[in-house]
């Protein structure tokens, strides 16, 4: 009954024989000769060998002159690895650009740092270590169906359309024009029906209806693998209709297999091949949920414990094979495809259709690639209010108050690289786009957001040069097999140098060994009179001023571990020394935080704004209070997600003040989703939604707030008033959800965005493809810009389709963004397919469904007031489509 249980419907071995064996002449080109040389490779393994490789962590094979790979590549917006690396606006807010174009090449930059990283690693010799691989597991795909996941950051919004679009987009970037020869393997995630909670996701067991599956779970998936054509996979924790998503034969073999004629790989997201046995319980043991995984088509397990440096995970592999529950065959068609992976993105040499993959590391983070991250962060941008308030005059006085006014952190997002260009808060971005203003900074007091990392810019060495001392000593060799034991270290260091900061660059040197200790030695100087808090990650050690500690840290802190900030009081040109030692493979990085406070906020409040004509409050949220799985359980935030829509309390007490001022209000908000601003909507003179905009970001903010960018970002999710507007969080059903089928009023719908000039819509005409309009149209319509300066405006196609059952209120099926002069009319084309004409009934089934439509164009939903122009259509025949 086991047995039957995991190769129920069908064995794998049916699978490895028409996909691992199938003959040369049946398939063309480099993606059969890749095949045919993975087989090869395959065939000369041992046991022990093949199931090493399964796993993230895949090992060299010396005597086959096979190097190390790590499958663990993270780029979700900018490639992280051992060197600063590009960093670009959360996808929340590349969704919000609205700019499939811009997004795909933010995503060819990114591709370009991933293989300049993978050359690092191969002139270092530490292939093998993550951040090293020809691939990526990115984008976030996942449908954004309740603000409170937090998570929700890394998706592009709640629309499956838009999702679809700006995923294909990234794809596309990432891999290049070939994906039988991708520069980077591009792995979209997580597979399928997830989006939170981030507490239960180990356990969650999902049921989505016919229509919501087929509707809104899985298009963004198909369109990633069938128009973008990835070349893998990633599946999630949770299971789906009592299968986990790793274990599934509806998701693995029947769509993606089966309908979607998928020819990569799937990867497992960290653990959740452990889940099937330990926390869905839907396999006994170790040995049974590795097959339930392996046989129903996971290639490659990403495994958490290979962060500790477990060499035994292959056992469970062994074991299942020694019991029967899987066959050598299952172990081949996954290895093919891996190794096949690997011959075509330039891995393994001796594809006669590609080089090895030789990218310079020079290609990382250059001016070009800093450019269009600023750029990228200022489409992103959405102005949602404007009472005349935006842009500023010249000469405008500004007082800039609320924590993340000076922050820096919060632009990064989550997945991002610590590593990055010195990134530009918002106070600094002003002072670069208003030079000789006054720009006044209004200290907050304590607060839950606060840590920034200290800027090498106060830094000095024990002898007085800028920079901090950095000493690198390896660990013996056997140290390094040793998981868990106490380590030893050389007692001299093998390499010193002095950093701009504190950070390891060991991966950029190949004398420092795998495992190694860093030790930093200096002094902060401190630029400022007031009061501080301090907080250490990542390290061991001290900060002392005159010999006594300000800060000690006696253990290493956990990954996403809450800052255990200190208040110092600290005078101008003070010297906190820094005594502080740091491993390798210990999360977080080695990192000093601090934030500069006020001890009497209405004191510097009254102070600072007294002279200023407008205040602006940089508010929100960031993403160590919501994100992945983290340990936070605090007002508002549990586990990542957030329990309610609302800013913390200090910030919409501060609003408040500072709306007493009299003064005109604007609202800049940072945060990874919708948050609660019918405060800000009734009170401040403008609003501006900048998400986490990336190293760049606050310059961003700053050129449109004084107009030297003319905003034109887009919601791409809809902002409500209240949790207490939606279904329960954990309620996978999309009724009552997003704008297609929430009835009540939002704060601010889907696709709202502002402009500082005005655009007019012409007539709409629709043509019909060749054959009538079930085979698609052409929806054509001129765009005026009716103002006097220049401007971008985003053309949204929305579908009002008829009443029938599982309708949406209506539906986005075409958007553009175009730039126009002042008084410039352009003529906009949107080609709708039978598949963006199609929808799902209640049954689940996808179809033109015979009726009246309404298609309008324009600069957001349908609605009284937005400029835009509609025409009717109609459908004759039933058409089905295929899943």
């Amino acid at each position: 009954m086991l047995k039957s249980l995991i190769t129920a419907t069908g064995s794998s071995l049916a699978l490895a024989a028409a996909i691992g064996a199938a003959p040369a002449n049946a398939q063309a080109g480099a993606r059969a000769e890749a095949d045919a040389k993975a087989r090869e490779i395959v065939g000369k393994l041992t046991t022990d060998e093949k199931v090493a490789q399964l796993l993230n962590t895949a090992p060299a094979v010396p005597r086959l002159n096979i190097p190390a790979y790590n499958w663990w590549t993270e780029s979700l917006h900018g490639a992280m690895g051992g060197v600063p690396t590009t960093n670009f606006p959360e996808p929340i807010g590349l969704a919000a650009t609205f700019d499939a174009p811009l997004v795909r090449r933010v995503a060819e930059v990114i591709s370009t740092e991933v293989q300049g990283l993978h050359t690092l690693g191969r002139r270092t010799g530490r292939l093998g270590r993550i951040g090293t691989g020809l691939d990526t597991w990115s984008p976030n795909i996942n449908i954004l169906r309740d603000p409170r996941w937090g998570r929700g950051q890394e998706t592009y919004g709640e629309d499956p359309f838009l999702t679809a679009r700006i995923g294909v987009a990234f794809v596309n970037g990432i891999q290049g024009d070939n994906p039988d020869l991708p520069n980077v393997v591009a792995t979209p995630k997580h597979f399928a029906v997830h989006s939170g909670p981030e507490q239960s996701r180990h356990v969650d067991n999902i049921y989505p209806t016919d229509h919501d599956l087929e509707d809104t779970y899985l298009p963004a998936f198909r369109a990633a693998i069938v128009d973008a054509k990835a070349g893998s996979i990633m599946c999630a924790y949770n299971r789906v209709y009592g299968q986990s998503a790793c274990g599934s034969q509806l998701l693995l073999r029947d769509y993606l297999r089966g309908a979607w004629g998928f020819k990569g790989y799937v990867v497992s997201d960290c653990d959740s091949v452990v889940d099937i046995y330990e926390h869905h319980k839907y396999a006994p043991d170790a040995a049974t949920g590795v097959a339930v995984a392996l046989t129903h088509g996971v290639d490659n397990e990403c495994n958490n414990a290979t962060l500790g440096g477990r060499m035994d995970l292959g056992d469970r592999y062994t074991e299942s094979l020694r019991r029967g529950y899987i066959r050598t065959e299952d172990i081949d068609t996954a290895l093919v495809r891996l190794f096949s992976a690997r011959y075509r993105n330039g891995d393994l040499p001796g594809l006669s259709a590609r080089k090895p993959n030789a990218t310079s590391v020079s290609a990382i983070d250059t001016p070009e690639s800093r450019t269009l991250a600023l750029t990228a962060a200022e489409k992103s941008l959405v102005l949602l209010k404007n009472d005349g308030a935006l842009p500023f005059r010249p000469g405008t006085r500004v007082a800039l108050i609320g924590p993340l006014s000076d922050a820096t952190r919060v632009l990064r997002g989550n997945y991002s690289s610590t590593r990055s260009a010195p990134p530009i808060s918002v106070a600094d971005g002003l002072r670069q786009a208003m030079p000789g203003a006054d720009v006044t900074v209004v200290p907050f007091t304590a607060s839950v957001t606060d840590g920034d990392p200290v800027p090498g810019s106060v830094l000095v060495t024990p002898d007085g040069r800028p920079g901090i001392r950095t000493e690198y000593y390896n660990a013996p060799d056997e140290n390094a097999l040793s998981p868990g034991a106490e380590r030893r270290f050389a007692v001299k260091p093998v390499l010193t140098s002095v950093e701009p900061s504190i950070v390891s660059r060991a991966s950029e040197f190949r004398q420092v060994a795998s495992k190694y200790r860093v030790l930093f030695s200096g002094s902060l100087v401190v630029p400022e009179t007031g009061l501080y808090r301090l907080a250490l990650t990542g390290v061991k050690g001290t900060l002392s001023l005159a010999g006594k500690p300000l800060v000690e840290a006696k253990r290493y802190s956990r990954w996403a571990e809450p800052l255990q900030l200190v208040d110092a009081q600290l005078r101008k040109g003070d010297r906190v020394a820094i005594d502080l030692q740091g491993e390798s493979d210990i999360a977080p990085p080695a990192q000093i935080f601090w934030k500069r406070i006020t001890d009497d906020l209405d004191r510097d409040l009254k102070a600072g704004t007294a002279n200023a004509d407008v205040v602006v409050a940089v508010v929100g949220l960031t993403s160590d209070l919501e994100g992945e799985e983290m340990p936070i359980k605090i007002e508002g935030f549990s586990g990542g997600d957030k329990t309610t829509l609302d800013i913390p309390a200090d910030q919409r007490a501060l609003l408040e003040r500072a709306r007493a001022l009299g003064k005109p209000l604007v609202v800049v908000a940072m945060n990874g989703s919708a948050i609660d601003l019918s405060w800000a909507k009734d009170n401040a003179a403008a609003i501006v939604e900048a998400w986490y905009p990336g190293q760049s970001g606050g310059l961003a903010v700053a050129n449109v707030l004084t107009g030297k960018v003319n905003p034109a970002g887009r919601l791409p999710l809809t902002f409500y008033k209240s949790v207490a507007d939606l279904p329960p969080f954990t309620d996978y059903s999309m009724a009552g959800r997003t704008y297609r089928y929430f009835k009540g009023t939002p704060v601010y719908p889907f696709g709202h965005g502002l402009s500082y000039t005005s655009f007019r819509y012409g007539k709409l005409s629709i043509d019909p493809a060749s054959g009538g309009i079930e085979n698609g149209l052409t929806a054509t319509v001129d765009v005026t810009n009716t103002g006097d300066r220049a401007g971008d405006e985003v053309a949204q196609a929305y579908i009002t389709p008829p009443g029938f059952e599982g309708a949406p209120r209506q539906a986005l099926r075409g958007f553009e963004r175009v730039s126009l002069n002042p008084h410039e009319t352009k003529r906009i084309t949107i080609a709708l397919s039978p598949r963006d004409l199609s929808f799902v009934t209640a049954e689940g089934e996808r179809r033109l469904i015979p009726g009246e439509y309404r298609l309008t164009v324009g600069s957001g939903q349908p609605a009284a007031g937005i400029p835009g122009s509609y025409a009717a259509y109609a459908v004759r025949k039933t058409i089905d489509l295929p899943k």
